[in-house]
């Protein structure tokens, strides 16, 4: 016997004063529910209802049994309104970690539409290019970009990152405009990106067709994506960027595309979170927000 089916069967039928309308409530057959308040009776061994050919009404036990099994029922509709409603509007503390040029420029700007939709869930965003420990470090998700590593955590992919290569007017015009990625080896200055567990380059790539070439001599560098911007906005040298990063500075000319003839493969933009915490609802709401806002739209 389903005792809380039954419970809620027997409270409808005292409310109601009738197995037909109880049975169109509970969208159950009429014999499934006079079946349900018998098994009661025999689990509780006391008879709850008397039944006429023209009415149903509670026993005297059945009264007392009513009055606590009613408020259980309602004590429990509220917990699953309760629930459903957290669910709907979920609230808590979210603790998020993203490279420095995503987050600044991507994530902060839109993250007043995100707290729009869920104003009840704080975030302490932490920017860094590090990889953090996840687990360690208490962190809920982190954005990443590029190869994964730890195959323990679940990843989803949020989109895939084109890189554009530039450089702000005052170096073109100081230093001249390359023809071809060769010409950045004659005289032109390369600002680059290297990575801070291993100090590592991250070299220029430019691919056309089959040809492909590999530049890995910078004059500066850093192992921040905002500084990287930074860099080339300050006419430091030519580099490579995500194009949604630099595209406000395209659009507004403090930076110019080059060699826009050859281009360097794209990476996985991905965000990483602990197994455990697949149920955790400001956390799968903040993710489905990520993919809906950036899914389809960061180049």
């Amino acid at each position: 016997m389903n005792q809380l089916l039954a419970m809620r069967a027997f409270v409808r039928v005292v409310e109601n004063g009738s197995f037909s309308r109880t049975a169109d409530q509970l969208i159950l057959p009429r014999s499934t529910v006079s079946k349900l308040i018998t098994d009661l009776e025999r689990h509780l061994g006391i008879k709850l209802m008397q039944r006429t050919t023209r009415a149903v009404v509670p026993t005297s036990d059945g009264l007392e049994y009513y009055s606590h099994a009613a408020r259980l029922i309602a004590e429990l509709d509220a917990v699953d309104t309760a629930a459903r409603s957290n669910k709907l509007k979920p609230g808590g503390h979210l603790r998020i970690d993203a490279p420095a040029s995503f987050a600044n420029c991507l994530l902060i700007p839109t993250l007043p539409d995100f707290h729009r939709l869920y104003p009840d869930i704080t975030i302490a965003l932490g920017i860094s290019d590090r990889a953090v420990n996840i687990v360690g470090e208490g962190v809920d998700c982190v954005l990443r970009a590029g190869k994964l590593d730890d195959m323990t955590m679940i990843a989803r992919k949020i989109t895939d990152l084109q890189y554009i290569t530039c450089a702000a007017p005052a170096y073109l015009e100081r230093m001249g405009t390359p023809a071809s990625p060769l010409d950045l080896q004659q005289g032109h200055v390369q600002a680059g990106y290297f990575f801070a567990a291993s100090g590592k380059l991250d070299a220029l790539v430019f691919e056309q067709g089959t040809e492909r070439h590999t530049l890995a001599s910078t004059v500066f560098s850093t192992n921040d994506g905002n500084g990287l911007k930074e860099m080339l906005l300050a006419g430091l040298g030519i580099g490579q960027h995500f194009q949604r990063v630099v595209q406000p500075y395209l659009d507004g000319g403090q930076l110019l595309q080059i060699l826009p003839q050859w281009s360097r493969p794209a990476i996985p933009l991905h965000v990483l979170y602990p197994p455990n915490r697949h149920q955790n609802a400001r956390l799968k709401v903040f993710i489905d927000w990520l993919l809906r806002t950036f899914g389809d739209t960061v180049d």
